[in-house]
């Protein structure tokens, strides 16, 4: 299973950025996000943060790539699948960004996980996304 949004956000750069990575704070804004976790220091390669969503058990999101101020990814490992979750910052215009959200799973029960999550994975990653753009663009 593999899915990815974009959304455009109507704020600069820096203010997108310090948001999506601060991940400690995605509860208060984001309604897929009910808990997080920190398990270390800042968000930054090898950082680990446990997160707990609506309707899908938690989870330890292992940092595997972190590009200051452009983009991170991180993956979690449950028996036979493996999800990749990737938060990227593209082209900008003036105070205008391109956010790209994704989540990629693999492994023996994938097929299985997609067959019966694929619909609210797909919704929670777009919901993060506007739920990202609202934070954003707010006061």
């Amino acid at each position: 299973m593999e899915f990815e949004t974009s959304v455009e956000i109507d704020a600069p750069r820096e203010r997108v950025w310090s948001i999506m990575v601060d991940v400690d704070q995605w509860p208060a804004w984001n309604p897929t996000t009910t808990k997080v976790e920190r398990l270390g220091g800042p968000l930054a390669t090898d950082a680990e943060v446990r997160i707990k969503q609506p309707k899908l058990r938690a989870a330890v999101w292992k940092v595997t790539e972190f590009v200051a101020g452009t983009s991170f990814v991180w993956r979690s490992e449950q028996p036979g699948v493996t999800t990749v979750g990737t938060h990227a910052i593209g082209a900008a215009t003036g105070d205008r960004v391109t956010v790209t959200l994704g989540i990629r799973q693999s492994g023996t029960m994938a097929p299985v996980i997609g067959l019966f999550a694929s619909g609210l994975i797909r919704r929670y990653v777009e919901t993060e996304a506007a739920s990202l753009k609202e934070r954003c663009e707010g006061a």
